[in-house]
């Protein structure tokens, strides 16, 4: 019989998308896990057999050994999927469980760490450029939750209300959101922010250099960015805290050191016991001990 001390430490992978992350993967191994297994396509209506195969075979002390990570590219569908999943529990018959859609809490939380790390964010004008994606709308109501005065852009206003209704309905904050289509637009929705956080798709630049160097209010910034031509131009994906044009710049590589070793300790606690759930507000708290 397999003892409790011998007992393999296995990671359910509960992805959203057709092929679960296979960077989601490596950092389940990294992280501390014996064993990761990985399940695409999944929703609420086909996970229930899955989480009773994870609550139903350990005796209560070993429990703690699964855990369950729920990923994919779509944070409302990962949302939806982790209230499928608690909704399966019951005393005694649970397991960890962390959500982590696109890598929205782990990289929405080392930026804004980061960027705490640099000056105080209360009462700071922040704006989140092409705040939509899930890292986008994670990192604006994190901003929002420390006391910054957060708005957020989109090419299309109704994208960027919807952005800003889901957080508002998620976490209780107030984000005001902004039409920005080019990057003129976005050098005007910046004019007065002491704090910018791009978030956009990969290769697409939101900023060049001569629209925020001569920012005089302009204090941080952070790009979440590491795939050339970065989204805010004349800053380096390694910046750690670098200071150019009088400004402190955080780069994607240069907060993402963070983002991973989050991500790993993460995982490392879902299997300290039965009753983890890591989301947006414990993983972004963990975050800000770390930095």
């Amino acid at each position: 019989m397999v003892t409790g001390k011998l007992m393999k430490k296995l990671l359910f992978q509960f992805d959203t998308d057709s092929h679960p992350s296979v960077f989601d993967t490596v950092v389940g191994y990294d992280g501390g896990a014996d064993h990761v297994i990985g399940h695409g396509k999944l929703s609420p209506e086909n996970v229930t057999g899955l989480v009773e195969g994870a609550i139903f075979t350990r005796a209560p002390k070993d429990k703690k050994n699964t855990a369950i990570f729920i990923g994919g590219s779509d944070m409302l569908a990962g949302q939806q999927l982790l209230a499928a999943v608690q909704r399966c529990f019951f005393p005694g018959f649970q397991v960890s469980v962390m959500l982590d859609s696109n890598g929205s809490n782990t990289t929405a939380a080392a930026a804004v760490a980061k960027l705490a790390t640099s000056g105080t964010l209360v009462g700071k004008k922040a704006v989140v450029l092409a705040g939509t994606g899930p890292v986008g709308q994670r990192a604006a109501a994190m901003l929002a939750l420390e006391g910054a005065d957060v708005s957020l852009t989109a090419r299309k206003m109704a994208r960027a209300v919807d952005a800003c209704n889901n957080m508002k309905h998620r976490f209780g904050v107030d984000l005001t959101p902004v039409e920005a289509y080019d990057n003129e637009a976005r050098t005007q929705a910046i004019a007065d922010a002491h704090i910018v956080l791009a978030t956009g798709a990969a290769g697409v630049e939101l900023l060049t250099v001569e629209q925020w160097q001569n920012n005089s209010t302009l204090k941080m910034i952070a790009d979440a960015n590491a795939t050339p031509p970065l989204g805010i131009g004349g800053t380096d994906m390694m910046d750690k805290g670098e200071l150019r044009h009088g400004k402190i710049i955080w780069g994607a590589i240069g907060f993402g050191s963070l983002k991973l070793a989050l991500h790993r300790a993460c995982i490392a606690r879902l299997f300290e016991d039965n009753k983890q759930v890591l989301d947006a507000e414990n993983i972004f708290a963990l975050a800000k001990e770390m930095a």
